[in-house]
């Protein structure tokens, strides 16, 4: 394939995702990680794409890479985020199986979550030991520990992830748009989220209306595949049947 057909390809699945990974391009084109590297950087120079971690994004997004820690995420919004966790801890019923994202707005649902009959699962260490303190039953995910987001990553992480089927899953994002879908700074955890939403029946999104809109460098689910749980749903967001405003 000529180094113009790649681009051109490259180039269109960009217009058609907002975002990609080096490894999506590589498997979709059939061609070396090292000539995607290439490709991606010689785009980058001429300004039709913008390279980040692990892949690309269109050039016309705001791609943020900044990643707040736990402490400082947990001062952000927090009326907002409350609301959206006393929701979402509510579509929790008997039987479920429930897979708990690290995040500070999937933190706050440990407040509201009431269901003693039902199996928890998470990454994150803070979670677990918390609902394991009120006698839920609780399996915690292996891996490299995060010190930004206190969550375990990596390949043991997905590995576990593989084994389970869920009833519910609810996630964090650092941000939402249409074209990108859900994104993260991180690439590794990036791989554990998509892993666990591929798991689950049911993927919840716990999002505030600042979320929307922002782009961190890699995708880890489609905006489609998703239900967002949010404060309020912003301009162009308004008549989506998968963002659900809670009250």
């Amino acid at each position: 394939m000529l180094t113009k057909q790649r681009q051109d390809m490259i180039l269109k699945l960009l217009a058609e995702r907002g975002s990609v990974t080096a490894t999506e391009i590589k498997d979709i084109l059939g061609i070396s990680e090292s000539t995607v590297r290439r490709d991606i950087t010689a785009l980058d120079k001429e300004g039709k794409l913008i390279k980040v971690f692990g892949g690309a994004v269109a050039a016309e997004a705001e791609v943020s890479t900044h990643e707040y820690t736990v402490e400082q995420k947990s001062d952000l919004n927090p009326d907002e985020k409350q609301k959206i966790a006393r929701y979402a801890a509510s579509l929790i019923k008997p039987e479920d199986f429930v897979y708990l994202d690290a995040g500070t707005t999937t933190a706050y649902m440990l407040d509201y979550i009431k269901e003693q009959n039902a199996t928890y699962v998470t990454n994150a260490v803070v979670h677990a030991r918390q609902l394991l303190s009120r006698g839920m039953k609780v399996l915690m995910i292996g891996g490299e520990l995060k010190a930004s987001t206190e969550a375990a990553v990596g390949s043991l992480a997905v590995a576990m992830l593989e084994s389970y089927h869920f009833t519910k899953g609810f996630f964090g994002t650092n941000g939402v748009n249409k074209k990108c879908g859900c994104t993260t700074p991180d690439v590794n955890e990036a791989m554990v989220k998509r892993t666990a939403i591929e798991r689950c029946k049911e993927s919840y999104v716990l999002c505030d209306s600042s979320k929307f809109q922002h782009i961190s460098p890699v995708t880890f689910a489609s905006f489609d595949g998703m239900i967002f749980l949010t404060d309020r749903a912003p301009e162009g967001y308004e008549g989506c049947e998968n963002v659900v405003v809670v009250d």
